[in-house]
């Protein structure tokens, strides 16, 4: 249709014919107004695609970051970054989760704070600032998320960052001129975790784990030790997957990762003999990578601290779901890698290092907890029980009060 008009003026002036009279300038000015994001960008992609260099007008009005934005040109920065610094909002992708509880993102709002602390904090030696705007506010960030199923907009205030993160030496253009070590402390105690805990998780699933930790302690309602198992079953079978699919060059692939891999997918083809969808599992879930993804997010701005891991397998959320459900019913599935005593051994070493992490009493708690709530629904069944048996026999063939069956004489 628009092939048939010289300019898009005229083809707007086509548009507007089909409208009222009323409408039409209106309608005119918004169109104009939405055309203006299709002007081609003055950006020279071919300098950056040939040599990787990237020049932005818009990003240098912004005073961004010369590292900043050469991470955001290549990826290794999110979007999510660029939106907090230009913007001060962001929006909060909804999941699969319990619509009735509170967003899955509420767990990693910690992190995010820290984020934005990161890259809102304002030096404290600038020379213009009047005495009025010399204060110790902090900077704050517009976020939205669901409440429920509809959309709020929330004012998130940044975190108060250590010391060593709020002083003139270091601000965001000179991030990565502070020490690793100083870096990656801020990201093990943004996640509540020492180094000393993670040293036998290999340095691949450090950071997994690490967030995996701060879920435990910070999810809402609790994570169960079914879920924790699930997870980290998953996380095992990727490695298992991975090193049988991708094998060392430098090292033969074992011969019982190969049987225990082969194991794997002939259980995964089996068909699942309880699949009801349990939403309470995936609303947790749905908090896991929530914080996963705001941990990633912070250790790349922190230029890295922890080695990433490959997210593609990491998580697969059909397969943690299955292992959860079969965990409530066959707790065998545990040994479904047993064939490889190096999965098995670290599917040991990663539960082991996460109980460690956590109070020693957390899991056995809750089951403590939910024992208990089974024998006294059960002692109050028995009560009830016996209270209708201590109704009088001839009460049931009272033919004046169709009641009279329910009443208990003292």
């Amino acid at each position: 249709w628009l092939a048939q008009f010289a300019e898009p003026a005229e083809a707007v002036d086509n548009v507007l014919k089909y409208l009222q009279k009323h409408q039409r300038e209106e309608i005119r000015e918004l169109l104009c107004t939405s055309m203006e994001d299709y002007v081609p960008s003055d950006v020279n992609l071919e300098d950056f695609f040939q040599n990787g260099s990237y020049e932005c007008e818009a990003a240098r009005k912004a005073d961004v970051p010369q590292w900043v934005l050469d991470a955001l040109a290549k990826a290794k920065l999110a979007p999510f970054v660029i939106n907090v610094l230009i913007l001060r909002s962001t929006f909060l992708r909804v999941q699969v989760e319990n619509m009735q509880r509170p967003s899955a993102h509420c767990t990693a709002l910690p992190i995010r704070q820290v984020i934005y602390g990161l890259l809102l904090r304002v030096s404290h030696s600038t020379e213009d600032a009047s005495p009025s705007k010399q204060t110790n506010e902090l900077p704050v960030v517009c976020e939205f998320d669901r409440c429920q199923k509809t959309l709020k907009k929330t004012f998130v205030q940044a975190a108060s960052l250590p010391p060593d993160f709020c002083d003139d030496r270091f601000p965001l253009d000179k991030l990565m001129e502070m020490p690793v070590s100083c870096r990656q402390m801020l990201l093990l105690e943004t996640l509540g975790v020492k180094m000393s805990s993670l040293e036998p998780i290999p340095s691949h699933l450090q950071l997994p784990l690490a967030v995996t930790c701060y879920w435990i302690r910070c999810s809402e309602p609790k994570v169960k030790l079914n879920q924790l198992k699930a997870l980290l079953l998953m996380i095992v079978l990727g490695e298992l997957q991975r090193i049988t699919d991708d094998p060392d060059p430098a090292v033969l692939p074992a011969e019982d990762d190969s049987i225990a891999c082969n194991e794997f997918l002939k259980w995964k083809e089996k068909k699942l003999q309880n699949n009801n969808f349990d939403l309470d599992a995936a609303h947790s879930f749905c908090q896991w990578q929530c914080c996963l993804q705001m941990g990633l997010y912070l250790n790349r701005l922190l230029g890295t601290p922890l080695s990433e891991p490959d997210l593609s397998r990491l998580y697969t959320g059909t397969l943690v779901h299955r292992l959860y459900q079969e965990l409530k019913s066959a707790p065998s599935v545990e040994n479904l890698f047993l064939l490889s005593p190096k999965m098995a051994q670290l599917y040991l070493v990663l539960l082991n290092t996460m109980e460690s992490m956590v109070s020693p009493d957390f899991f056995q708690k809750m089951t403590k907890t939910r024992s208990e709530s089974c024998k006294k629904r059960k002692a109050s069944r028995k009560k009830k029980t016996a209270t209708r048996r201590a109704v009088p026999e001839t009460q049931h063939s009272c033919n004046v009060n169709r009641f009279a069956a329910l009443e208990v004489d003292d």
